[in-house]
């Protein structure tokens, strides 16, 4: 198991590595493209095969206990360590993690984005894989900064040399928001290293901040609270995300909505929730009332972008969804109930399985049609799916459905507990502050579902005025390929398993969450 779990953060930078050497005369295969990119799908593949056996290893009668661990001694002067493992919180998010990459890999294998050359993607891609994998299985502050930074420059890259129109914008906003976010979260874990004479998370976790001050918790929270905030993203801090992913290539959107935000999140379940009680709980309300202001401003932009006329991009409304969605996450984590904070983790695995199938259909007819605007679909030679291209319009529905947070599916639990939790906040925290903020959230479940079925009849139903305006029936268009369906099928299996059966992922998280919050204690 410490094998296992060392492996899955540190191969995939040997695959990097080697996906920068020539390849072997009898692997090359058509071309060195080619097998450059199936070494990519091979070792994203092996990963992923690992982190399943880790899986199936895990001790699924104590998710609570960290396993698999590694504790060796790095930087003895600043007491840092090579400290991994994996409990019920991190498990969830490390195999969705390892299925994204694989799933990615394997569609640039038949469909890779324009741009200077497959080596650099490939190596690019495993590097941000080892680097998110990392930070959902470190257990050192100093680690953890280490892993969260490790991933802004692939992304960079990924948007600059193989995005869309404006990649170079768009990828230079990325980098600046998330560099100085970090520099401010560097501070506030130093804070806590300096004050609590050591970074270890696990130990800081069971000292439950009873090692550091009231104000310094405060500070700590702010600080790192602010860098945790821009990866999320939370209103107002995510402007560059809109844009960001508009240029990003389908795989680069994918992998930003699927893993990168949810290490904003993640942090603060793993580090401020139980390191920083006193200063999470002071800031809380504050916390709480972006994520509702998030909720209703993520889908009052998509509302707006999906307006007839407007000449919206449904990759640009799909990630300001993001936004909206990430606020529920933000509100159950505000709450600081045992029902929130499972509600946020689960809507962080919901969130990352259904925006990565949005991501990748909206991906695959932009690459059909050369644009996302809506209005272009929806036209009279628009996308019309339903009677051109009927199992693409039924992946696309199912995904729209799933993120409006139908019952039955991944995306209404994670939501339904986040506001059980604003419903009843922990104790000391003002209640008819979060029983606004719950209202709110309920009314942005209303706001998102009249968004997505609005993209949904204009993008598979069509315009039938302008088709009758036109006179002709919408010509034929490519409905889905082997490689397509190979690739997003395990996202709607799963949506489907977390809907029917919520108990796989909250039994593991729920345990983990209930320690976390009694500081080690339960």
């Amino acid at each position: 198991m410490q094998f296992l779990l060392a492996f899955v953060v540190a191969g995939p930078l040997l695959g990097a590595v080697a996906a920068l050497l020539p390849a072997p005369p009898g692997l090359k295969g058509k071309s060195p493209e080619q097998a450059v990119l199936r070494h990519g799908v091979t070792v994203t593949g092996v990963i992923l095969a690992a982190a399943i056996a880790l899986a199936i290893g895990f001790d699924h009668d104590a998710p609570s206990r960290f396993q698999a661990t590694t504790d060796i001694s790095w930087i003895q002067a600043l007491n840092v360590r090579i400290h991994l493992g994996i409990d019920g919180i991190s498990l969830p998010l490390l195999l969705m993690t390892a299925l994204l990459f694989f799933l990615c890999a394997l569609y640039s294998y038949f469909k890779l984005p324009a741009g200077p050359s497959a080596k650099g993607f490939v190596a690019l891609l495993l590097v941000l894989e080892s680097g998110t994998l990392a930070t959902f299985a470190v257990l050192d502050l100093l680690l953890f900064f280490l892993a969260f930074e490790m991933v802004l420059i692939p992304m960079y890259f990924l948007i600059a040399r193989w995005g869309g129109a404006q990649r170079q914008a768009a990828a230079w906003k990325f980098i600046l928001y998330t560099l100085l976010g970090s520099v401010v979260m560097l501070l506030g874990l130093l804070l806590i290293g300096l004050n609590s004479g050591t970074f270890d998370m696990v130990a800081l976790a069971s000292d439950n901040g009873r090692g550091l001050t009231h104000t310094t918790q405060i500070l700590a929270v702010l600080a790192i609270g602010t860098g945790l905030a821009v990866k999320t993203p939370m209103w107002p801090l995510h402007s560059w995300l809109p844009d960001a992913h508009t240029a990003a290539p389908t795989v680069g959107s994918v992998l930003l909505a699927g893993v990168l935000l949810k290490m904003g999140t993640y942090g603060f379940v793993r580090i401020l929730l139980p390191v920083t009680p006193d200063g999470m709980a002071a800031f809380a309300p504050y916390l709480g009332a972006f994520a509702a202001v998030g909720i209703v401003y993520g889908s009052l932009a998509c509302l707006a972008l999906a307006r007839k006329g407007n000449k919206g991009d449904l990759k640009r409304l799909i990630a300001y969804s993001s936004v909206g969605h990430m606020g529920f996450v933000l509100l159950g984590i505000a709450s600081m109930t045992p029902t929130g904070v499972n509600g946020a983790l689960f809507a962080n695995v919901a969130h990352g399985l259904i925006t990565g199938l949005l991501f990748f259909l909206v991906g695959a007819l932009k690459d059909r049609y050369g644009t996302a605007d809506l209005d272009t679909l929806a036209g009279a030679t628009g996308a019309a799916l339903y009677g051109r291209a009927p199992r693409f319009g039924a992946f696309l529905a199912f995904a729209a459905v799933a993120s409006l947070g139908l019952p039955g599916l991944a995306g209404f639990w994670g939501e339904m507990l986040a506001l059980f939790g604003a419903f009843d906040p922990a104790e000391g925290l003002p209640r008819p502050a979060f029983l606004t903020y719950m209202a709110v959230g309920a009314f942005g479940t209303l706001l998102t579902a009249a968004y997505l079925l609005i993209v949904v009849r204009r993008v598979c139903m069509g315009d039938p005025e302008a088709v009758r305006a036109e006179g002709t029936a919408p010509a034929a268009l490519a409905d889905i390929q082997r490689y397509e369906f190979a690739a997003w099928t395990p996202l709607v299996a799963l949506t489907v398993l977390a809907g029917l059966w919520p108990a796989v992922l909250l039994g593991l998280t729920d345990p983990a969450v209930q320690k976390l919050l009694a500081g080690g204690n339960s």
